[in-house]
């Protein structure tokens, strides 16, 4: 296997640098509230932002993990051909946090592993089913379509009550939250991009 040249290796910090400054300052975050935030220090931060250093991986999924994204997004270019994910492969993302174990949601990820441009995600939300207490914030857009049932979305202090068929797009580097709405199981599907609207 043919080794990385010191220019390729140069050019993927510097890319890498470029996608953290930017996610960070999404959030509004400082340099040292993501140092601390992800547990590395400040000049790891600062150096990897000039395209300097040689972050290790452990360090790059602790920065990505407190940014809220995937660490494929920060390191990884979008797929180009043509894959297929038949129903039988769907990944099925882990429970989200706190969530109690007889009202657990089903998420499965309809797009490739890896893929880290657009993800396209299929939710089975049990009858109350609530994530309020812990509410979302990443870098990107996200748009829903309620296939079936009723879904509360709440961004910030808007909140807007969707019925099947119904479709809502934010930006999610606003804290955001989904609840059933419904009496009986809720099916969303929801697409997300990590470029902010």
């Amino acid at each position: 296997m043919a080794r990385a040249t010191d220019s390729e290796s140069a050019r993927a910090v510097e890319t890498l640098g470029l996608a953290v400054r930017d996610a960070r300052r999404r959030l509004d975050l400082s340099v040292q509230g993501l140092a601390e935030k992800a547990g590395v220090s400040f000049g790891l931060i600062s150096e990897l932002e000039r395209g300097l250093g040689n972050p290790s991986l452990q360090s790059i999924q602790r920065i990505a993990a407190a940014l809220g994204v995937p660490a494929g997004q920060l390191l990884e270019e979008p797929r180009g051909e043509l894959t297929v994910v038949r129903v039988d492969t769907r990944h099925r993302m882990p429970p989200l946090a706190d969530e109690p174990a007889d009202a657990s949601s089903v998420r499965e990820l309809l797009t490739p592993r890896g893929e880290s441009m657009l993800q396209l995600i299929r939710s089975t939300l049990p009858p109350g089913f609530s994530n309020e207490q812990r509410p979302f914030r990443h870098i990107g857009t996200e748009t829903v379509t309620v296939e079936s049932g009723a879904l509360l979305v709440v961004q910030g202090d808007r909140r807007v009550e969707l019925r099947a068929g119904d479709t809502v797009t934010y930006g999610c580097s606003t804290a955001h939250w989904w609840a059933n709405a419904h009496d009986d199981v809720t099916v969303v599907l929801g697409a997300v991009t990590p470029f902010e609207r």
